[in-house]
């Protein structure tokens, strides 16, 4: 009797672990992937993918527009509470069937195996992940990681630069400290 109740009580603690550490893919990101989000995920799918958070639709003019200078749509994902969560980029402008090109981060529970966040520091990047190259902008310094397909900007100012200048970024001018601008898993 005593040996049936405590491997009943083994079988639910086992079964609690793996639940809750399965609940933690929402927040994971890998290669090609961020939470459910795929390769192969299309617009289609983000109304089933995100059915109990809210989707901002900033959708561009598309081929049809006047503009000269077309935005590409993105779909803002919030979470109930007015938390903003990711920018989805697709890769064809208003087309619901396009797959995704680029999910932005904006929440710090997404990360990867190795803990990179949206408030990880240099140091804390450099340490955990192989960054690839880095490149410079007017007004930023973007890390590569190819391990992730992942791009990460730092503002000049956290560099101590000027902006708008195009002098070229080194590992070793970065501080330790600088926090990240942007955060981006790319999907091709």
């Amino acid at each position: 009797m005593i040996k049936n109740n405590l491997s009943a009580v083994v079988l639910i603690l086992v079964s609690i672990f793996f639940i809750s550490c399965g609940g933690n893919d929402k927040f994971k990101i890998e290669k090609g992937k961020v939470g459910e989000i795929t390769a192969k995920t299309t617009v289609n799918d983000l109304d089933n993918l995100f059915k109990n958070d809210s989707i901002v639709k900033n959708l561009s003019e598309g081929a049809l527009g006047d503009s000269y200078f077309q935005d590409e749509d993105e779909y803002l994902i919030f979470e109930k509470g007015g938390k903003h969560l990711l920018t989805i980029t697709p890769n064809e402008q208003l087309d619901s069937v396009s797959t995704i090109k680029s999910v932005e981060i904006h929440d710090a529970r997404y990360q990867t195996e190795t803990g990179l966040n949206l408030n990880a520091t240099f140091s804390e990047i450099n340490t955990n992940n192989n960054i690839n190259r880095i490149e410079s902008t007017i007004s930023s310094a973007t890390l590569f990681i190819n391990d992730y397909n992942i791009t990460i900007a730092i503002d000049k100012e956290e560099l101590g630069l000027k902006d708008f200048s195009s002098q070229k970024v080194s590992l070793q001018q970065i501080p330790d400290l600088a926090k990240m601008k942007s955060f981006i898993v790319w999907f091709n």
